[in-house]
């Protein structure tokens, strides 16, 4: 298993994980919204490839005290496989070496193996905001 920092020549890849494995979503998740998020942030969409191909994806936004994450997705052939929390340990790693206070990741409500899996990742829930945090 490789995980690394996404490039030009995996946005295909990505964005077609996404279209299949993704979720719904309220914001657009194409080929030209993940060419923008690499221009402005090259280190933030993290991928993991295994023998196969891509099975993974997590943004990690850094908005220059906390770090955000967002579509974290993992090819349901490979769930269950720790690959969703290496890309989270991975974005912890670049949080603290940004300098980040903590992470936050928004989950719907009605996720319930979502909210699992972030509450195994030591997030909690901010009743007050409805974000699942993390201090770092």
């Amino acid at each position: 298993m490789e995980i690394r920092t996404a490039t030009a020549d995996d946005l295909d890849a990505v964005v077609d994980l996404w279209s299949r494995e993704g979720g719904p979503t309220s914001m657009p998740c194409g080929h030209d919204e993940a060419a923008v998020l690499l221009r402005r942030d090259p280190d933030a969409l993290l991928v993991a490839y295994d023998d196969r191909g891509l099975v993974g994806t997590l943004i990690v936004g850094w908005d220059g005290w906390r770090c955000h994450l967002y579509r974290l997705v993992v090819e349901r052939r490979c769930l269950r496989q720790g690959i969703a929390t290496r890309l989270v340990d991975d974005a912890k790693r670049r949080a603290r070496a940004l300098g980040a206070g903590k992470l936050e990741a928004l989950i719907a409500l009605e996720n319930t193996p979502a909210i699992e899996f972030w509450v195994r990742q030591d997030l909690v829930r901010d009743d007050g905001t409805g974000r699942w945090t993390i201090r770092l």
